[in-house]
């Protein structure tokens, strides 16, 4: 079955919430710390508990970043306050975005300013997969965009001080290598609550959603809820690990929830500040959302006809069908139809366009119920064949594969029933 991982932002997505739900889910701590260890970079160390945020059990991680001398320093993490006692003697210092800029003045820390390519040398020497590297460097390249955009710079003068850097590198490295642990087969993230107001930090005020937040939603297509909660819920390392994990689609209409796993955020909010994350089955018998596409075509020669459907089903299109129709003063003509994901949509629009006559193209969805089916491999007399297996329940129907079928009667030149019978009744026996 495939396997979903949910991301329910009710509450907003910073990164340190989202390491501890994906923890919470059972994703390796050991893998994460192995790692982290590889990239050699000091200077913090990491919390992991739990905490109680509204009478919630959830699961609290944090980056602790330490000052020269070797003490711990509670950083505020991207605007998000911690409530652990036995930090009251901390510094505590800059909200929100402001700790990814240039030229922070005044600051108690060495004045290390990595920009996009030192951070990508960071990640690059991780002991880890490629595409783990790969997804953490895709989301330090959504901040930076955002931040030059929100501040007039070029790409390569956007700075991470030094302490927003540990920061958004060990939350960032963590989720990419806990995703990559859990291995889902897609990831779709709710619309994140967002607050209102204003935040305080070493540029000055910011509003909220802050610049590079607001310009992470506005390049990659986040949906974001207002609350009426004052402050900032949505911080700019977790609006990236949002666009970079969404794979945009819905939640399906019914599923079944597997496991669930809470990460606890540090800020105090009326609703319980967490970030729940799940891993959800589709039930068996899905119901698809997916669009049909129309066009009433009179002046297109039947060969155009032929490639264009050809095309269409080349491209992804679930059917494409054509239906004889009269249209004005009696023309005799075709109503091409399509059915497709909205992923495919607008390539297969592109392509009728192309490839027909017709000047504008109707759609509207529909919904499917589909069995749940899958693919087998079956021995006849005369070699392997394929066939699907549909269930509803506790009934079964196999299908033998057209192209199967075809391939052993063309080279055995036997009759297509034969065939065709003698594939269902090994794929019956296996099934």
């Amino acid at each position: 079955m495939e396997k979903i991982l949910y991301l329910e932002c009710y509450s907003g997505i910073s990164g340190d919430m989202t390491v501890g739900a994906l923890l919470d889910l059972g994703a390796s701590r050991q893998r994460l710390e192995k790692a982290l260890e590889s990239l050699h970079v000091d200077g913090y160390h990491l919390h992991f508990g739990r905490k109680k945020k509204c009478g919630i059990d959830a699961y609290d991680f944090d980056v602790h970043l330490e000052n020269e001398g070797g003490h711990e320093e509670h950083h505020h993490h991207e605007g998000e306050h911690h409530h652990h006692e036995e930090e009251e003697h901390h510094h505590h210092h800059g909200e929100d975005d402001c700790h990814h800029h240039h030229g922070e003045e005044g600051h108690h820390h060495p004045h290390v300013h990595r920009n996009l390519n030192d951070i990508y040398q960071i990640i690059d020497r991780m002991e880890e997969k490629d595409q783990v590297k790969k997804l953490a460097r895709r989301m330090f390249l959504i901040v930076a965009e955002a931040e030059a955009k929100a501040h007039g710079l070029p790409i390569d003068q956007v700075h991470f001080h030094e302490v927003g850097a540990i920061d958004s590198i060990v939350d960032m490295i963590s989720t990419a290598v806990l995703v990559d642990d859990l291995q889902p087969d897609r990831v779709i993230v709710s619309p994140l609550s967002e607050g209102r107001g204003y935040v305080r930090c070493q540029h000055g005020v910011m509003p909220v959603p802050v610049p590079a937040t607001a310009g992470i939603a506005a390049a990659h297509g986040l949906k974001l809820r207002l609350t009426d909660n004052e402050g900032e819920m949505v911080t700019p390392t977790g609006a990236a690990i949002a666009a970079a994990l969404s794979s945009g689609d819905e939640l399906p209409q019914g599923y079944v929830i597997r496991k669930v796993g809470v990460g606890a955020g540090n800020k105090d909010f009326a609703n319980a500040n967490i970030l729940r994350a799940m891993i959800l089955e589709p039930d068996g018998n899905r119901q698809d959302s997916l669009w049909v596409l129309e066009s009433n075509i009179d002046d297109c020669s039947g060969e155009a006809l032929g490639f264009v459907m050809e095309r269409l089903l080349e491209q992804g299109a679930k059917d494409v069908w054509h239906t004889p129709i009269y249209m004005k003063k009696n023309r005799p003509a075709v109503l091409l139809s399509v059915l497709c994901r909205e992923e495919e949509r607008e390539k297969l629009e592109e392509s009728i366009f192309l490839n027909t006559t017709t000047i504008g193209i109707r759609r509207y969805p529909v919904e499917r119920t589909e069995l749940e089916r899958s693919q087998i491999q079956v021995e006849t007399p005369w070699g392997g064949a394929q066939a699907k297996v549909c269930r509803r329940g506790d009934y079964t129907r196999v299908a033998p594969e057209y192209e199967s079928v075809r391939k052993i009667c063309r080279e055995q030149g036997l009759p297509y029933e034969q065939v065709y019978r003698a594939v269902w009744k090994a794929g019956e026996e296996q099934a």
